[in-house]
Order: C-alpha cells, then structure tokens, then sequence
C-alpha cells in the first residue's frame, strides 16, 4: 500500500498525521486507544488523533 501524507500534527516524526492510500481511502497515525471498553476485531485497532486534524485537511481541501 502507498500512502501519502496529507496533514499531521508536526511536521515530521512521530505524531497524529492524516495519510491517503493508493486504494482511495485513509490511515490515521495515532495514539492506539486501550481503555475504550469495545469489542474491536482482531484485525482492527482504535487510534486517537486531535480533532484539528481533520478540520485542517478539510479546511485544506485535503479530503
């Protein structure tokens, strides 16, 4: 899979950063949440970004 970066909360390094694949979709850098009290497949996790995040990509016409 090829990702690109679209936004992120710095501007290289670890951090929350907003990414579009080569498949049409997205992938969320983030904090993995473990305290959530859900039931999540196996093959899926949760992550927490900040929700500027994804204001900026909109306000950017990123997505």
């Amino acid at each position: 899979m090829k990702l690109t970066r679209l936004v992120g909360s710095c501007d290289e390094g670890e951090c929350p950063t907003l990414y579009l694949t080569d498949r049409g979709t997205l992938a969320v850098q983030g904090e993995h949440v473990t305290d959530h009290g859900l039931q999540i497949p196996a093959h899926e996790t949760l992550v927490e970004i900040p929700v500027e995040l994804i204001r900026k990509a909109v306000r950017d016409n990123l997505i």
